[in-house]
């Protein structure tokens, strides 16, 4: 392998080191870096209006910064009765990036009154590998888990809405379940595992063209 090195287009450490844990249990152990890893790397807008958009926007403007094969990811939460809100914009749905209280806290307002049958949700992630000056090459990966918004908050964990998150056939909100338990069925685990089955030979074909 001439190229061993994964810029992961973002600052949060232990998103890069999930992946990087991942690529070394499927025996495929790149070197992951994050945008903390370099010097005033850009920041990007993610003015997109799907998430592969915005994945793709991340990874571009890195991967041609760092002159590394970058990996970016975007996820969101799509509620049915809000026609897909607050999706592309669910880190910053009440106004303030990454406010998890005040976001959950407008969704509840959202979706005050509707019944719990009508209060289904998918959470979604897509992720994108792109290598430096090919980007029609880009390898995109997908995960989606559907599931229900409850009335209240359910479970000690405050990531995002995953307290409000119910996975039916877990009887349980993301925020009541194990790191492993909920990785082994979110819809980010789902899009890092195809990732993982796509990524070998992918990289590969990556390697083989700009030798």
């Amino acid at each position: 392998m001439k190229y061993d090195t994964l810029l992961f287009a973002t600052s949060n450490q232990n998103k890069a080191k999930e992946v990087a844990e991942a690529l070394k249990k499927a025996n495929f152990p790149l070197k992951v870096i994050t945008n903390q890893d370099l010097t005033d790397p850009p920041k990007v807008i993610e003015s997109g209006t799907t998430f592969l958009a915005n994945a793709k926007l991340k990874a571009h403007a890195l991967a041609d910064f760092s002159h590394l094969p970058t990996l970016a990811d975007d996820s969101g939460l799509k509620v049915d009765k809000l026609n897909g809100a607050p999706g592309v914009h669910s880190a910053r749905y009440a106004g303030e990036d990454h406010n998890d209280a005040l976001n959950n806290a407008k969704l509840l307002a959202e979706l005050g009154g509707v019944p719990e049958k009508e209060r289904t949700a998918t959470f979604h992630t897509t992720m994108v590998v792109s290598w430096p000056n090919h980007f029609e090459d880009d390898l995109v990966t997908e995960g989606e888990i559907k599931g229900r918004i409850l009335t209240y908050p359910q479970g000690e964990g405050t990531f995002g809405y995953d307290p409000l998150f119910f996975v039916p056939d877990k009887g349980k909100t993301f925020a009541e379940m194990t790191t492993t338990e909920k990785n082994s069925i979110s819809h980010r685990g789902q899009a890092l595992n195809n990732l993982l089955a796509a990524l070998p030979s992918w990289w590969k074909k990556m390697e083989d063209l700009v030798e």
